[in-house]
């Protein structure tokens, strides 16, 4: 198992329950088997979901035992009512479940705007909740799909204290994609015992290198989320902040954050090609991370991978327009293994070869700012034809 259930204790499952289109899942639960410490990560837009807000209050008390999902509505600016929903949804699954229902947690995703079918999505609870299983995972990860081609989940074990722990994770996320909270759902569990305030340090810290690097197209969502679970099944001592195994454990969590950030922006609605920006030799780490988010995220940038134009200009433009603080009478640019600029001038190079570079299914783009020892990695995607016919007609 590769994904949500990976990690002992877990189990999950996806149903289709008609919130979406007839025969696909669309419904999915992630459960528990004791109390789990919990954090999460949340959108930065000012309009956030119900199923947000909500979530926003239930973490601070740290623990979790289940999330209920749905994909095919956003639950978003409906009133009052989007509020009772999201609350019903949590009650009928800590009904069934037996747990407290301030330990449940839902996440919703899809068209904003329009209220939430519950009289589809309460018997579609109860069909995951009989559906539950620890081989679940890949049912739950289909659930969550809107937009997305592939279903993206990963998972790693590790030793810890003399046992065997494991991270695994599921995402979605394909359009409205951008730095600071992506438009995205990613759920990852763990059965290591870790400190609640150490977990919501871990979450920030992943966060900030995977899902706060990636872009699709500029806009950041309603509904963003990342919710991190860790219910202590594997039976170490309890991880916290500076004690044995800290380390480890959040660079785990980061990996597996990061991977699947980079599926996101491989899966990018429309996109042929995965775009990879590192700056490195930046002043500072913020600059490193400014610059390599804003080249990731240019649209004239995107357009040109798509044509396989090698059009630099467009790179150092978007750092410089970044706010991030160089000389750009310093900085060397890599297509791949080509130079193409050297200390801030264009180089006479092989245009044929830097096309077959912006050919390949991943373009590789090195910034070297050549002011210090700091460097980022921020991820995208080409701009393709497809992108404006899927967004064209995403509602109707």
């Amino acid at each position: 198992m590769a994904g949500i259930t990976a990690a002992g204790g877990f189990k999950a499952s996806g149903v289709s329950a008609g919130v979406k289109y007839i025969g696909k899942k669309d419904v999915a639960v992630v459960y528990s088997e004791r109390d789990a410490s919990v954090a999460g990560v949340f959108t930065t837009n000012t309009v956030k979901a119900y199923p947000v807000l909500l979530n926003m209050e239930r973490v601070k008390a740290g623990k979790a035992r289940a999330v209920v999902v749905n994909s095919g509505n956003a639950n978003a600016c409906n009133g009052p009512r989007g509020m009772d929903d999201a609350r019903a949804m949590t009650a009928e699954t800590a009904r069934l479940l037996g747990v407290a229902e301030e330990r449940v947690l839902v996440c919703s995703t899809g068209v904003i705007g329009q209220p939430m079918p519950m009289d589809r999505v309460i018997p579609g609870i109860g069909e995951a909740v009989k559906a539950l299983s620890e081989r679940g995972g890949r049912d739950a990860a289909e659930a969550i799909m809107t937009t997305d081609t592939e279903l993206k989940e990963y998972a790693v074990s590790f030793e810890l204290d003399g046992r065997t722990v494991t991270v695994g994770g599921m995402a979605k996320g394909s359009g409205m994609i951008h730095p600071n909270m992506a438009t995205l759902l990613c759920f990852v569990t763990t059965d290591a015992a870790v400190d609640p305030e150490f977990l919501k340090e871990c979450v920030a810290y992943a966060a900030d290198r995977s899902f706060n690097m990636v872009t699709v197209d500029g806009d950041s969502s309603t509904n963003d989320t990342l919710l991190a679970l860790a219910n202590g099944v594997a039976g170490n001592s309890e991880i916290k902040a500076g004690g044995e195994g800290c380390g480890i454990f959040r660079d785990v969590l980061t990996e597996v954050c990061v991977f699947l950030a980079r599926a996101m922006a491989r899966d990018g609605e429309g996109a042929t090609k995965l775009i990879e920006v590192r700056v490195v030799n930046a002043p500072t780490g913020q600059d490193a991370r400014l610059a390599a988010r804003s080249v990731a995220s240019s649209t004239l940038f995107k357009a040109a991978v798509f044509g396989r134009d090698a059009n630099w200009g467009r790179i150092i433009c978007a750092a410089g327009y970044s706010g991030a603080q160089f000389n750009p009478d310093a900085v060397d640019i890599f297509l791949g293994d080509i130079q193409v600029a050297r200390g801030g001038q264009g180089l006479s190079f092989d245009e044929e070869a830097a096309a077959a570079v912006l050919s390949g299914d991943t373009v590789n783009v090195l910034i070297d700012l050549k002011e210090g020892q700091y460097e980022a990695v921020a991820w995208g995607c080409d701009l393709t034809y497809e992108y404006v016919r899927i967004n064209g007609d995403y509602r109707t």
